[in-house]
């Protein structure tokens, strides 16, 4: 009889689980001796058996009453890669959704007892939830693998699309490119607030293991809404080479399609009925999806798709733009502000199309609304941007609800037809959306303001910089220390985040008493926190909270810095650190501008890939008297200020080129020398 493989987990994941902080687990390591011993792993990053410390905290009365399904992860994560993993937990869904699942047989004897495990716990503390946990861990693990539309982005594009096809009652909605189910899952909320009726679900994509998480999730969408979808049919493969719903017209059909793949059929599919704009080329294969999308729609449903902005200029597609405005069947182009989705530095466009009714003919002097919203919703230089959904969808729903005027706002427009058949057919809102000089002027003056008082602040600090004495110091290297060894002295204290469970992150507009969360998915996509813990949740007791003077050192090497937080509380998620120091020993800038240092993070890096975590713990200081550290210190201090004022003074600069630009090519430049 074979002994199960043990599953082993971290100090960090062991402070997660038992909801503490990692310190801790530390000290529970050093004070008990019947504490359980590494499997793996090194003395500065073990590795303990999960069933070993799940017993341990269980005898010594540390187990929290924290959700039961936090400890179902890591052993979902040890079974194997992200295709084994994703089959079972699929499996999860099956069942707790009342279908038939794929066998013991199919398995191995300790992933069985695994899915088993779920099943139970899910029939205890809800199905949905249980299933919506696994998935998010699932995604969250392969999140650069994997393209998802964020929740609110999703209802959007199903509000718009039903709005379009003017649907009163019950919907069919199809999305041929499914993946998890992000979008169909929407289109089944969005017809539950509208009282409509059950939908019928239609969704397809070519890697199985995201098809049978997605008919999972849609399986159990009935659980948590009032309204089960009347009919959900999700298939695996390839829906542009052989479309299983090509007899199946729908009312909506909503899609995030694969960007720029070459290999998408174009040899196979040449003499395909669907191409009736024209044949896309080989390297336009979102046009390709456009016109599958318009194929698989009722007579006047409507089809809403997310795109790379690309795909309004490219030259390869001008003739197939050009003919879905001569027929009237392409409606909006809205370009979204970047950060709506991934990637997020961006601005994906979403295109809004109509299938003609019956009878219907081409519109004569037709229109093409486009939507500017990057203009719309520019990034404060203050601070950090997040999509503010609630506007976002305010200005979506004004722009494709707007009357059939050339007259719109200052950022929407309704385009002559006429004015966009030339060589290029660039549908790029931003190209037909000119400010008038009342927005314009007093913008331009405000940011030559702010332009003035920004180079002014660069020279002093740069003179400031300039100012300090570098020399070569060879003779004299002082020794280093690491961030583990000035923990053990009691100079600093560590603390890893962690992910808090999902029911206590909101992302609404925050009440007083609500703490900013900060994750590593907010740091790359702009900076500033997108969720918030409730101030009443037993989840905030346990978070990492880095408060005014606290060094946050962020432990993934593609988004890794240090820095001091000199703003409000903030909780801080998975692979952030806080380090608090002892005044009287450290110096806080002095020690976050040493572990930011590139040759450091080099060092303590775990990989050679932009993916890979820091030890937080191996990074590397100076040892140093207090007072040389503070005169260090206020330089680390003087070059963070001068890093923010010259990446701002190179933004506005910039902008103010480009805008200077659009007003003296339009003629509208007043005085003179």
């Amino acid at each position: 009889m074979s002994t199960p493989r043990a599953v082993p987990v971290s100090l960090a994941e062991i402070a997660r689980l038992a909801g503490v902080g990692r310190a801790a687990v530390s000290n529970w390591r050093r004070r008990h001796p019947s504490f359980p011993v590494r499997i793996a792993g090194t003395d500065v990053n073990p590795q303990f058996s999960l069933t070993d410390i799940e017993n341990w905290l269980r005898e010594n009365k540390k187990l929290k009453k924290s959700v039961e399904r936090e400890w179902l992860w890591p052993r979902f994560e040890a079974i194997g890669g992200r295709d084994e993993t994703g089959v079972a937990v699929a499996e999860v869904g099956r069942r707790l959704a009342g279908r038939d699942g794929t066998g013991q047989s199919a398995y191995s004897k300790e992933t069985a007892a695994l899915i088993e495990r779920a099943v139970d716990l899910g029939q205890r503390e809800g199905g949905p939830e249980t299933f919506a946990f696994l998935l998010r861990r699932w995604l969250d693990v392969h999140v650069r693998q994997i393209a998802t539309t964020p929740e609110p982005l999703a209802a959007l594009m199903v509000d718009i699309a039903i709005r379009v096809a003017a649907v009163d009652g019950s919907i069919t909605a199809m999305d041929p490119a499914c993946g998890t189910g992000h979008l169909l899952t929407a289109a089944a909320e969005v017809a539950e607030e509208r009282g409509g009726g059950a939908p019928t679900l239609l969704g397809g994509d070519r890697d199985p293991i995201l098809a049978a998480l997605a008919e999972a999730r849609l399986n159990l969408v009935g659980q948590a809404l009032r309204t089960e979808p009347a009919s959900i049919d999700v298939r695996a493969g390839d829906t542009l080479r052989d479309d299983p719903f090509a007899d199946v017209p729908a009312d909506v059909v909503l899609c995030n399609p694969p960007f720029n793949e070459r290999d998408w059929g174009y040899e196979e599919l040449a003499t395909d009925t669907r191409w009736s704009h024209g044949l896309p080329p080989r390297t336009e294969p979102e046009l390709a999806w456009v016109q599958h999308c318009l194929a698989g729609l009722r007579p006047g449903g409507a089809a809403v798709l997310l795109l790379p902005p690309a795909v309004a200029a490219r030259k390869a597609g001008r003739r197939i733009r050009g003919s879905l405005l001569r027929t009237g069947q392409l409606k909006a182009v809205v370009a979204l502000p970047p950060g709506c989705a991934a990637p997020h530095s961006v601005s994906l466009h979403l295109w809004v199309l109509r299938a003609p009714a019956a009878g219907e003919e081409p519109p004569v002097g037709g229109h093409l609304t486009v939507a500017d919203g990057v203009s719309r919703f520019p990034r404060d230089p203050g601070r950090e941007w997040a999509p503010d959904w609630a506007a976002i969808g305010d200005f979506l729903r004004e722009a494709v609800g707007g009357k059939n005027s050339t007259e719109g706002s200052a950022y929407v427009r309704c385009v002559p037809v006429i004015e966009l058949l030339d060589d290029e057919v660039d549908l790029t809102p931003g190209r037909h959306i000119t400010p008038s000089p009342a927005d314009s002027a007093p913008r331009l003056a405000a940011s030559w303001r702010e332009f003035k008082d920004l180079t002014a602040k660069v020279t002093k600090s740069a003179r400031l910089l300039a100012a300090l004495e570098l020399t070569s110091a060879a003779h004299d290297t002082p020794t280093a220390t690491t961030v583990a060894e000035l923990a053990r002295a009691g100079a600093l204290t560590l603390r890893g985040g962690q992910q808090p469970p999902e029911t206590a992150v909101r992302t609404e507009m925050p009440s007083a008493e609500d703490i900013p969360l900060l994750t590593v998915p907010d740091l790359l996509s702009g900076g500033a926190p997108r969720g918030h813990l409730a101030g009443d949740d037993p989840a905030l007791r346990e978070a990492v909270i880095a408060q005014p003077g606290d060094i946050v050192v962020v432990g993934v090497a593609r988004a890794f810095s240090a820095w001091v937080h000199e703003g409000v509380p903030t909780a801080l998620g998975a692979q952030l650190h806080a380090v608090r120091v002892q005044p009287e020993q450290l110096d806080a800038w002095f020690l976050a501008g040493s572990l930011r240092s590139p040759a450091n993070v080099r060092q303590a890096g775990t990989h050679a890939t932009s993916s890979s975590r820091i030890d937080v713990r191996r990074l590397q200081v100076r040892q140093v008297p207090l007072r040389e550290q503070r005169r260090y210190g206020e330089a680390f201090r003087e070059l963070a200020a001068f890093e923010q004022l010259a990446r701002r003074t190179a933004e506005l600069g910039a902008d103010l080129v480009h805008d200077l630009g659009d007003e003296l090519a339009a003629g509208r430049l007043a005085g003179g020398a």
